[in-house]
């Protein structure tokens, strides 16, 4: 019995310690700690030597930086997305512009060198800028630090920057073990770093076992919530050495009433008291007097001083308007706003001549702006607010209703730069539409109020009325019309005896008629729909009103724009 038991007993151990070594195998495949190391340039991305990767807070960003003799680089539109939108690429000068409240910044491509219009040449160590082969310009983050606010951290081993611009409350937490920051939660998953006992990280989000942070070196990753210890909050040293620039406005203590002044030569000037004498409450007068005349930046001018003696006596101030319409068949805006050269030209000229007649202020009417040239066009704009600021001018900006196809025209930042932003609230439907329709519905007026309040100051906001309207005839399918203002429409619709309806949907009184195949339909401007649309202005607050244009209106408009200006 006993031999026979003694290989039972032999047998049953063997089968334990197999079991056993089996069971060991099967523990460490799925419970022990993994020691792989993740390949850090693979985590990064990273594709070469001057390559380097860019954590924004705390996301990684598809962006790149470049790290050339020593420096690092970002590309212009990186910048302009994450950092400062304020710096603009003169590609047609070859130079990097930036503008503040009181000065205009220019550095050279290539160059350490840049030029402010307020302190002289200066010279930096590095190149603040500089072209890639593939056309790509390379901004320096020194350079661009000297006016942003943010802080940046380099690291090497591989190359990635930490950029951070706000400074907001974190949670920390305190490493209690030694342990490691693994790329996924997980004992399998591999390592980023090893983190040490005492060690500090940012606590981005906790699950049941495993926390996703941030290590001092910038890694993001995840360590096991009993590795954790003396969590709590804490708020990051904000930057010290750069301090925002202030942009002062011209603000009047009273709503504006602002009419436009339409006129077509200088002989347009002798209107001026036929004009204003059925107005009640004007106090500002807009005239049509400068024009864009060639594309090296030449300004035709109307201008006149006997026109601003008499817009004075009657306590208005003289905005005169510098449109880019009368000559839009021999310029292109393209080149007149592209060069420093023409930018300039333009703002001396126009503004000289604003002082040279003693006008109160500028407002700029440059119309079909490209989406290609929009960022000339808003860097115009912030090198005309410094000329008008720094001479006391007055300076209002005319815009179409805010949508996203005019989205260039920067509405934000003119309502920093400008002292008023005026928003064209008509032409919803105008001529060469395909489709009949309102000059200016109450919504669509509405509408491009609340857009345009959500990106500027209400204080600066005015919003400019049609004094005119539409005709639109109808004929085999074929749409066409012709703008007739108050006065004449109101003619016209008692010379074909037009039953006029009050209509809901767009506020206005509509009529239409049908003769010899052709349908006439109009949406009529009149004292009854401006009413709606000032009962608008006034539930958002917004600065004041303007009126296209001074002789077009049936006179009893005033009444109601009276009664807004003056309540």
């Amino acid at each position: 019995m006993k031999k026979k038991v003694i290989p039972a007993i032999v047998i049953i151990a063997l089968i334990f310690i197999i079991g056993s070594i089996y069971a060991s195998q099967i523990y460490r495949q799925h419970f022990s700690y993994s020691e792989e190391q993740k390949d850090l340039n693979e985590y990064f991305d990273i594709t070469g030597d001057t390559d380097v990767a860019i954590l924004l807070g705390n996301d990684y960003l598809e962006e790149r930086a470049k790290l050339l003799d020593g420096t690092y680089y970002m590309d212009i539109n990186a910048v302009r997305k994450y950092l400062n939108r304020r710096f603009y690429y003169g590609q047609a000068d070859g130079e990097l512009v930036y503008t503040t409240p009181d000065a205009i910044i220019t550095a050279k491509i290539g160059t350490g060198t840049y030029e402010s219009t307020k302190e002289g040449a200066k010279e930096e160590a590095y190149q603040i800028a500089r072209l890639e082969e593939d056309g790509t310009l390379l901004v320096a983050l020194d350079y661009v630090k000297k006016y942003t606010n943010f802080s940046y951290t380099s690291f090497t081993e591989p190359n990635h920057l930490q950029i951070d611009k706000t400074w907001e409350e974190q949670e920390v937490a305190t490493i209690s073990k030694a342990t490691q920051l693994r790329v996924r939660g997980g004992v399998k998953s591999a390592v980023i770093e090893e983190l040490a006992v005492g060690d500090k990280v940012i606590v981005l989000d906790q699950m049941d076992k495993w926390s996703k942070v941030k290590s001092a070196d910038s890694f993001i990753g995840f360590v096991e919530n009993n590795k954790l210890k003396d969590k709590t909050t804490s708020t990051p040293i904000p930057v010290t050495d750069y301090k925002e620039p202030e942009y002062t406005s011209i603000k009047k203590d009273h709503k504006i009433n602002m009419g436009f002044h339409n006129m077509s030569g200088p002989s347009g000037n002798d209107s001026f008291s036929e004009v204003v004498s059925p107005t009640k409450s004007l106090n500002v007068i807009a005239p049509t007097w400068f024009m864009v005349s060639d594309n090296s930046g030449s300004v035709e001018s109307y201008a006149s001083s006997s026109y601003v003696d008499s817009a004075h006596s009657k306590g208005l101030e003289v905005w005169a308007v510098f449109e880019n319409i009368t000559y839009k068949k021999d310029i292109s805006m393209t080149e007149v706003l592209s060069h420093a050269s023409s930018r300039k030209a333009m703002i001396d000229s126009v503004v000289s001549k604003t002082l040279s007649c003693g006008a109160d202020g500028i407002n700029l009417d440059f119309e079909e702006i490209s989406n290609e040239d929009g960022q000339s066009y808003i860097e115009f704009v912030r090198e005309l607010s410094i000329a008008c600021r720094d001479n006391g001018l007055v300076f209002s900006i005319d815009n179409y209703v805010p949508m996203h196809f005019n989205d260039h025209y920067d509405l934000t930042e003119q309502g920093i730069v400008a002292d008023y932003v005026v928003i064209m609230g008509y032409d919803e439907h105008y001529g060469g539409s395909s489709e009949v329709g309102s000059v200016a519905s109450l919504g669509y007026v509405e509408n491009g109020i609340i857009n345009t309040v959500a990106k500027v100051d209400p204080s600066k906001v005015i919003n400019a009325v049609p004094f005119y309207t539409r005709i639109w005839q109808t004929a085999d399918g074929k749409v066409s019309s012709k703008a007739y203002p108050m006065k004449s429409a109101k003619e016209y619709i008692s010379n074909h005896s037009i039953n006029m309806e009050w209509d809901p949907e767009t506020s206005q009184d509509y009529g239409e008629y049908t003769s010899n195949g052709t349908t006439y339909q109009v949406w009529m401007e009149n004292k009854a729909s401006l009413e709606q649309k000032i009962n608008v202005m006034k539930n958002h607050k917004i600065a004041g009103i303007a009126e296209w244009a001074l002789g077009m209106e049936s006179s009893d408009v005033w009444d109601a724009i009276s009664a807004y200006v003056e309540g």
